[in-house]
């Protein structure tokens, strides 16, 4: 099962781009507009690509258990998982029970994305002065649950796709531009049933997207047929 609201899922346009295998054949598109999010229900098995439309822009994801809210995507429990800051392709994120829920099976961009940063939230453009009704990937992951039925007081370490924060030999953090291109895509397969949340980061004060934020595509597959 597939559902997400409240752009309701179409024949995927792009899929010229990213043909579909005999084993993932039904493609559907969701189109997230800048600074927005959404969130789709996926069952085990199913495969969704983030695609980065126009380039440069961040996209900060989130999976939750659909059996129980309280069990989400860890990046702490991720890291110790894989024994590195970020997954590569193959590699399973987990849970907060350290549970796979999540599998990065493609990645199509420079592969350079982050599970160090946490989601901007109204207190961090608080802090940098902006407007405060400033949208943040926290309200947008709260208001994109919603609208699947699912909520929570818990806003978890996002996986940071298309982010580059360099780690220095001093430990210091860089804040770098994204350096992903029109269509670059990353693809996750659901390990357990789950919703899964992408916010098109509407960061505008740190340069990450590159002063602007721009739109983010899903392409949702369906899983392996029986």
């Amino acid at each position: 099962m597939t559902t997400a609201f409240p752009t309701s899922p179409q024949p995927c346009p792009s899929c010229f781009l990213f043909p579909m295998t005999p084993a993932h054949p039904v493609c559907e598109s969701i189109d997230i507009p800048a600074g927005e999010g959404r969130a789709v229900l996926l069952d085990a098995g199913q495969r969704v690509t983030i695609v980065d439309v126009e380039g440069q822009q961040v996209g900060d994801v989130f999976a939750f258990s659909r059996d129980d809210v309280r069990e989400y995507h860890s990046a702490s429990h991720t890291r110790a998982h894989v024994n590195r800051l970020f997954p590569a392709v193959g590699e399973q994120f987990v849970t907060s029970r350290r549970r796979p829920i999540l599998t990065l099976v493609e990645d199509a961009s420079p592969r350079r994305h982050d599970m160090l940063i946490a989601a901007c939230d109204p207190a961090r453009y608080a802090a940098l002065a902006a407007p405060a009704d400033h949208a943040s990937c926290a309200r947008n992951m709260h208001d994109a649950l919603a609208t699947v039925g699912l909520s929570t007081e818990i806003v978890p370490q996002p996986i940071n796709i298309f982010m580059d924060i360099p780690v220095g030999q001093d430990g210091a953090l860089t804040w770098e531009t994204s350096t992903s291109r029109p269509g670059d895509s990353i693809t996750f397969q659901a390990e357990i049933d789950c919703a899964f949340v992408v916010s098109a980061c509407p960061q505008d004060v740190v340069d990450i997207n590159a002063g602007a934020p721009t739109p983010l595509r899903l392409l949702i597959q369906n899983g392996t047929p029986s």
